[in-house]
């Protein structure tokens, strides 16, 4: 009988231990996940075209959180930081007129430069930037007097800010119409397509030639 006790409590201490690793396990892999997501890299899925056609709907990124650095917790110190950003890079930021909500774009402008738009064309200090990357789908031009898509500024990047723009000139609300995106809005630099899909979840496409690819 006294076998039979002991051989009982052996197997709950067992089953208390499993349980216990598993407990742990678990706790380490989603310490480890929000570390990751937060310092390192971090998937975000593009749901418009203003991107377009060097990011499409359905493509699923992967975004460097360190490389222009991240805050500690509670704090202003930076870590990690391994350069600013620069003009062409592709970032992902907080919206500024809603913090909820993350945009993609093409950075244009950084602190300091003068930014203009004529009739489509972009110039940065005076002279055309000349992007590989932009499409203009719609030939009216727009007067400056009704809106900026087509003519703007000239404009003075501010300290500590970004003139960004999509890569879809026509179709892309950006800092032609809410102006800057200020450094600590900043979430890091896009910087490869890991997944890519095209329809609905119950019809979709899946665009094998854009997995792995990186974005420039």
């Amino acid at each position: 009988m006294a076998d039979l006790n002991e051989q009982q409590q052996t197997e709950e201490i067992q089953k208390k231990s499993l349980w216990r690793e598993y407990t742990e396990s678990i706790i380490i892999a989603v310490l480890l996940a929000l570390v990751i997501r937060t310092y390192v890299v971090q998937a975000f899925k593009i749901p418009s075209g203003s991107m377009e056609d060097t990011l499409l709907i359905g493509d699923h990124l992967l975004v460097s959180k360190f490389i222009y650095g991240t805050k500690l917790p509670f704090t202003d110190i930076q870590i990690l930081k391994l350069r600013d950003p620069k003009r062409g890079d592709v970032v992902v930021f907080e919206y500024p007129e809603d913090p909820r909500k993350d945009f993609i774009k093409r950075v244009i402008g950084v602190p300091g430069d003068v930014v203009e738009g004529k009739d489509k064309k972009v110039y940065v200090n005076g002279k055309l930037y000349e992007n590989p990357h932009e499409v203009h789908k719609e030939s009216e031009i727009i007067p400056k007097e009704q809106n900026p898509r087509d003519t703007f500024g000239p404009i003075v990047v501010p300290e500590n800010s970004y003139f960004v723009m999509g890569d879809n000139r026509d179709r892309s609300y950006d800092s032609r119409f809410w102006k800057f995106v200020r450094r600590d809005q900043l979430k890091g630099l896009a910087f490869i397509k890991y997944w890519s899909i095209e329809g609905p979840w119950y019809k979709f496409n899946i665009r094998w030639r854009n997995i792995g690819r990186l974005i420039d």
